[in-house]
This record gives structure tokens, C-alpha cells and sequence, in this order.
């Protein structure tokens, strides 16, 4: 298996960390390195990952944001911090563990005998034989939006917010994270935007990216979301769509974290006419 790192965002994660299964893991995969980013935490998050990279130094780090600045900015900080290293491959994965971390190296095969696939996401999806434990109406929400989102960008995918995705170092990835991203709770779908932008000339980036079905997918109990995240969620939908099809120039903003940074354009402004439906 190629070198990876995996990328762990984390915010106030301290009563809910999974430490045990961590250890365990890493110490079962020494071919697997971590970055775990406390992402200005007002809990014990910060001590629990030192401690657990204390124990695991070779394999484990931890980036402080000393501002909480988002899960989107805490990935991406993360990605492009690991994007200067030796791995090959590089991923993120949610702190709660909804996806076990026995799925890593599945979707480390899929990249490995798949040199054409820059892009592994998980998809949760109810098949017989899967143990995927997902509420009802959050599972038919979410089906919807993937709807909507495969409709307005033309991407054709059934599971765009699954928390674990792994990617190929390759100029693709480094655009896709190479600017803070516009949205704060739909940034999936910002990034399979991206690299959409960057294929358009040479590829569909349906022939880059790898569904893969998990086996066990479960709620966590502590989820951040509520109702009004769905909300806010079909606000920056529209926003993508937006800027990256219809060619609208964001407002600059600054973008909190220990790396600020003002949005003025996007890595390659204007309308994307691939993208954009024939009247």
C-alpha cells in the first residue's frame, strides 16, 4: 500500500473521542500516518490528541488552530499541511469514527490498482448485507440534495456528505484545496466542483472519482447538525452554483484560522459553460 496520511478534523471532541480504537488501529496499520487538527477546541480535545500523538510519534501529529475556524478550513488546512509531505495518498476522515477506520485500507486498494481514479468517497447506501444505521429522514434528505446536486453540476453521485473521502496526490487535489473554500458545511461538494473545473478541458471527472459502498456506516450521538444546517446547506448550493457556473464573483471575505486569508476569486474565475444546462 502506498504511504497516506489521513487527515482528522476535531472540535470540542474530548468526551466523545474514540482514543482506544485510534491506538489500536495504529498500531494494527504503521503504514497509515495522522493529522488530527484541533480546531480551536474550548474543551480537552487539544490534551487528548497530544497525549494520543505522544504515544504514537512516529505515526501521529496534531495542528493547532488556535481559532475555531470550521470543519471546511480545518480539512483544508489539513490536506494542504500533508499535501508538503511523502504520501501519496491523502484523506480525511471523521473524528467520531461514523465510518470505521477498517474502511481505510479499502479505500487505499481502490487507488492502488486504480491509477486512473483520483478519488475515493465513501457512499452510504442501505444494500443488503450493509449495516448502514442512518435516521430515516436525515437518509432521505440527503439522497434528495445528492439529487440536486447531480442535476445542477451534472456529477451523477448518490452520497456527497459522507465524511470519508481519500485522494491521489495529483494537480487535481492540489487545486481543488488550494483556496479556503466558499461554503462551510457542504465544502464536499465544493471540492468534486473544483476538480470538475480542472477536468473540463481533458476529462469528465466522473472517470476520476470511485463510489465506494461501505459495509457499516452509524450516527454518532453528539452530532453537531440540526434542522437549520440543512437550511443553511441549500443556501450555499446556491451560492456554488453560482459563482462556479453562472460566473458570479463572491464577496471577499476573510476566513478565520491561524492561516487568514481574503477570498477575492476563485482558483479559475468566471461561468463554467460545461457545466451549465442547454437552453
Amino acid at each position: 500500500m502506498a504511504a497516506t496520511t489521513i487527515v482528522v478534523p476535531c472540535y470540542n471532541e474530548s468526551k466523545r473521542f474514540p482514543v482506544a480504537t485510534f491506538n489500536e488501529f495504529i498500531a494494527r496499520h504503521p503504514e497509515i500516518h495522522w493529522l488530527f487538527i484541533n480546531d480551536g477546541s474550548t474543551d480537552d480535545t487539544l490534551a487528548v490528541l497530544t497525549t494520543l500523538q505522544q504515544k504514537h510519534p512516529q505515526h501521529a501529529a496534531v495542528f493547532d488552530l488556535s481559532r475555531n475556524c470550521g470543519k471546511a478550513e480545518a480539512v483544508r488546512q489539513g490536506v494542504v499541511a500533508a499535501s508538503r509531505g511523502t504520501s501519496q495518498y491523502i484523506g480525511f476522515w471523521d473524528a467520531d469514527l461514523s465510518t470505521p477506520l477498517e474502511a481505510i485500507p479499502e479505500f487505499c486498494r481502490v487507488l492502488d490498482r486504480r491509477e486512473d481514479i483520483n478519488l475515493v468517497v465513501g457512499s452510504r447506501i442501505p444494500l443488503l448485507g450493509r449495516k448502514i444505521d442512518r435516521h430515516p429522514t436525515r437518509q432521505l434528505i440527503g439522497r434528495c440534495f445528492a439529487r440536486v446536486v447531480s442535476s445542477l453540476f451534472r456529477l451523477s453521485i448518490r452520497d456527497t456528505q459522507c465524511g470519508a473521502k481519500l485522494f491521489r496526490q495529483a494537480p487535481a487535489t492540489r487545486v481543488a484545496f488550494r483556496k479556503p473554500f466558499l461554503s462551510r458545511w457542504i465544502f464536499d461538494v465544493e471540492i468534486l466542483v473544483r476538480m470538475s473545473r480542472f477536468y473540463r478541458n481533458t476529462q469528465s471527472v466522473k472517470n476520476t472519482v470511485y463510489e465506494f459502498p461501505l459495509d457499516q456506516w452509524r450516527e454518532v450521538a453528539g452530532s453537531k447538525l440540526t434542522s437549520w444546517d440543512f437550511v443553511r446547506a441549500l443556501r450555499e448550493l446556491i451560492q456554488i452554483y453560482s459563482i462556479y457556473v453562472l460566473g458570479f464573483r463572491p464577496r471577499p471575505r476573510v476566513a478565520a484560522g491561524s492561516e487568514t486569508a481574503v477570498i477575492s476569486q476563485l482558483a479559475q474565475p468566471g461561468p463554467d459553460p460545461s457545466l451549465r444546462r442547454a437552453a
